[in-house]
């Protein structure tokens, strides 16, 4: 073929802004806040982004992974909800505040502009009308009237609680904001600091939270897993030590233990840097001081304290054993946490492995209790790690030979007796506490007055709106020293007072967002009928890496607000899934630096190469992609050279969506010559010849209806599993199958093309569009709006039957018959097939075998 008659290739420059406008005045998209009776609703929710002011890779392939279903489910019959918003409060946009000189607001909403504009690029089938930023006083104002009433409802509380204190940025830190002992972005030592904070009560819902994950069937297990362990319910004691002689009036120290079996093997008791006995020694010695600020120096986190070398400060007391009246002594341990149990542990370090390092590092007895099994008791010692498995008590008293079950148990009921213990259930999982000192956030909504304490701000005052006016040149809090914002006269005596200047944790914001949206601009936070209507989600789609505290807040949220008769569900996702990340190579030139993609060239023998250079650079595996290593590749010029359609597809194509992918150039290539060869497959179908029969009425239109009507079970089924990249699969291969029809089956061509077409519509919205509107020149109809095609039964069922045909039980052929062929029809299909024929080599056939449905064999 000549140039000149080849045909044109797909614009997506054109067709996909007009396809976009055409939805939009349509409305294509949009839902009622409260669904006509009898329809099947369906919510769809993407955890909404940050808006940091461009979209990257994993927008794409989240937002696309929810536009799939959304658009699948609207077409099945169902009434779609699929909003989106902007979870816009937070740190990166006050420290842009401070770094660049601009207002958070409109360095934020700034942002959502261009990330909007590159989403909508996308062709996502969202309903716009919806939308709201978290950092709107609209949506923050029903926030702190929500907060009024959890108040109310008893699931607030005020109470002081020890926190990473910043001594520069005057601000709590979380424990992963802390690093090496110093403030993430001042690079001060970081201090522990007692502070009065707001707080609501998740522990009170532990119970109730651990034992409805068992419901929650359409979640990944292992962010079921995550959950539960976070939550961490365990059985054990609370057990009771006498001091040897009272410190300050305090007389015994309190132990929550897992392993009350254990108690026998005791070498030491350990308890914070923050408890009232570490406290006292610090008053008697000022070692001992010096040890509590280097531990409240470090980070809290787990994994920071894991990281870190055990150690730990005599402080000169001692406690009495409940069972055996021996004495311990008393150190302060920079492993033990306040805010975990009781501040306090009992050191048994045969049994635990921190404990053990800590026995080894400061020369503190080591006696085994618990026997594996098989070993010998005069001989069995333990060296450098711990024995944590089952076995027999001994060394024990009155515990000896228990299995570790059953010591347990007659431990607890010994320490009752003794009224030194009881059995209980603890919980890992600890109060929220929602206090942040910064100023881009949801102001909380309370004065504090000397006469009459804390008092709500009245609700037609509200919102609390943030000051325009702040000074960011100042460390801290800028609300804490505004000059006219917080002061004010009581709602309750009219004296003077002030606003609580502390701003919510952006994970209030996020954990009712998805309630808001059912009626995102009514005059109360929620509107009952909306949501009662629209909740649970029913798709909810997100990073693993939310899988704990983001999903954790929002499920006892939507418990209080169950609580408090405002929604119905008390779980707010019925459906939950897990996308991967989206990883890239990295590269990396001889002088150390990170290299874009688009900034290297990769030949054929995978040699990479500088650009701008010519010069070598190494390769990296493939990993998430950051900034940190310049592995990114921008989803605005993706679109602007392929559009967006490609890729969608590509992000679909890969790998199965809860497993991560590897963006290639090569691979966003392969998925763009695919939407020009779907292209040329219909534009060059048209105009399509006039049936001369009925379709299917030959051989090859009714093989090529067949394909197509497994075509659609098969993409149906793959979709309604969330096998996005096995429907991609599927469409490949029916695309295959229509090229290669012979011209006997045009009359069946038509319905091929229009069921391709459909099938790839969730996936390639805009191309199927454009070639929808070309097989159906001056139609109105848009497929966006058209049900999803269906499999006809009688079509998926086989005409043929494949059977294997062995010559003295080798396999030889395998050949393809009518399902209704006789069976000497069968034998002579088989005789003529070549390699059976071969085998026989004219020799006489004894015996001839035929398994109905399986196979064919001769005997010769």
């Amino acid at each position: 073929m000549d140039q000149a008659s080849e045909p044109a290739r797909y614009d997506f420059t054109t067709a996909e802004p007009r396809w976009q406008a055409a939805w939009n005045d349509r409305a294509s998209f949009a839902a009622p806040d409260v669904p006509p009776e009898g329809a099947k609703k369906y919510y769809v929710l993407e955890m909404f982004p940050y808006p940091s002011g461009k979209i990257h890779m994993g927008h794409v392939r989240n937002y696309t992974l929810g536009d799939v279903v959304a658009r699948y489910k609207r077409a099945t019959g169902h009434l779609v909800m699929h909003p989106m918003g902007w979870d816009a409060f937070g740190l990166p946009a006050e420290n842009a505040a401070r770094d660049r000189g601009v207002h958070p607001g409109a360095w934020t909403y700034n942002n959502i502009a261009n990330m909007r504009a590159e989403l909508k690029r996308m062709g996502l089938s969202l309903d716009w009308s919806r939308e709201f930023a978290t950092c709107d006083p609209e949506y923050y104002g029903q926030q702190q009237a929500l907060f009024q009433d959890l108040m109310a409802a008893g699931f607030v509380e005020r109470k002081e609680s020890w926190v990473n204190w910043d001594p520069v940025d005057n601000t709590v830190l979380a424990n992963e904001q802390v690093i090496d002992g110093r403030g993430w972005r001042s690079g001060a030592p970081v201090e522990k600091k007692l502070l009065s904070q707001w707080f609501l009560k998740i522990t009170e819902a532990a119970p109730d939270l651990l034992e409805a994950l068992n419901g929650l069937d359409r979640w990944p297990e292992r962010v079921k897993l995550m959950q539960a362990n976070w939550i961490g319910r365990s059985e054990g004691a609370r057990v009771r030590f006498e001091l040897a002689q009272a410190v300050d009036g305090v007389t015994d120290v309190e132990v929550f233990t897992t392993r009350p079996d254990t108690l026998f093997g005791m070498s030491f008791l350990a308890v914070a840097a923050e408890h009232p006995l570490a406290a006292a020694a610090a008053a008697r010695n000022p070692k001992a001081a010096e040890f509590i600020a280097e531990c409240r120096a470090m980070g809290t986190s787990e994994a920071a304290i894991e990281q870190a070398e055990k150690r730990g400060f005599d402080t000169g007391f001692f406690v009495k054993h409940p069972f055996n009246g021996m004495e311990y002594p008393v150190w302060i341990a920079n492993f033990v946490l306040m805010e975990y149990g009781t501040g306090a542990i009992f050191g048994c370090p045969s049994g635990d492995q921190r404990d053990l390092d800590f026995a080894r590092k400061y020369g503190l007895p080591v006696l085994p209790v618990v026997l594996p099994p098989d070993a010998d008791p005069a001989t069995f010692s333990i060296a450098d790690v711990a024995y944590t498995d089952d076995g027999r008590i001994y060394n024990s008293g009155f515990l000896n030979g228990l299995a570790v079950p059953e010591a347990k148990k007659a431990a607890i009921a010994a320490l009752e007796e003794k009224r030194a213990g009881r059995g209980i259930v603890n919980w890992r999982l600890r109060d929220w506490g929602v206090s942040r000192q910064r100023y881009w956030g949801c102001p909380i909504p309370v004065i504090h007055c000397d006469a009459c304490g804390v008092v709500p701000v009245p609700k037609d005052q509200l919102p609390v709106k943030l000051p325009e006016d702040v000074d960011f040149s100042r460390p801290g809090n800028p609300l804490d020293h505004h000059p006219t914002w917080k002061h004010v006269n009581c709602p309750s005596c009219g004296r003077a007072a002030v606003r609580e200047t502390d701003t919510f944790d952006t994970f209030v914001d996020s954990s009712w967002y998805f309630a808001r949206f059912c009626s995102p601009r009514a005059a109360e936070p929620l509107t009952k009928a909306a949501v009662d209507a629209w909740l649970p989600v029913d798709q909810y789609i997100g990073g693993i890496e939310h899988a704990i505290l983001h999903l954790l807040y929002a499920r006892f949220f939507t418990r209080a607000l169950s609580g408090m008769g405002k929604v119905a569900t008390p779980e707010p996702f019925a459906g939950l899934f897990t996308q991967g990340m989206v990883t890239h190579a990295s590269y990396r030139a001889a002088d150390g630096r990170w290299l874009y993609p688009e900034d290297v060239a990769v030949d054929a023998e995978g040699v990479a190469t500088e650009k701008a250079t010519g010069a070598v650079v190494a390769i990296g595996r493939g990993e998430k992609m950051s900034k940190s290593k310049n592995n990114t590749v921008d989803p605005g010029a993706i679109i602007d050279r392929y559009g967006a359609d490609t890729a969608r597809w590509f992000i679909l194509s890969d790998n199965p969506p809860d497993r991560d992918m590897e963006w290639s150039e090569a691979g966003v290539a392969g998925a763009a010559r695919f939407v020009q060869r779907v292209w040329r497959l219909v534009t060059t179908s048209l105009p399509l010849p006039p049936a001369s029969e009925t379709p299917g009425e030959t051989p090859a239109g009714r093989k090529l209806r067949q394909v197509t009507h497994r075509s659609i079970a098969a993409v149906t089924t793959a979709l309604e599993t969330f096998a996005f990249n096995v429907a991609v699969a599927r469409i490949h291969e029916f695309a295959n199958a229509i090229a290669e029809a012979p011209a006997d089956a045009a009359g069946a061509k038509l319905e091929a093309l229009e069921a391709l077409l459909r099938l790839t519509a969730p996936m390639m919205p805009h191309l199927a569009e454009e070639l929808w509107s070309a097989l159906h020149p001056g139609t109105t109809d848009l497929v966006a709006e058209l049900p999803w095609p269906e499999a006809d039964p009688d079509l998926l069922k086989a005409d043929t039957l494949t059977l294997a045909v062995q010559v003295n039980g080798k396999l030889r052929a395998n050949i393809e018959v009518a399902l209704d062929a006789s069976e000497d029809t069968i034998f002579t299909t088989a005789l003529a097939e070549e390699n059976v024929a071969r085998a026989i080599d004219g020799k006489p056939i004894r015996k001839r075998i035929h398994v109905r449905g399986r196979i064919v064999n001769f005997v010769v």
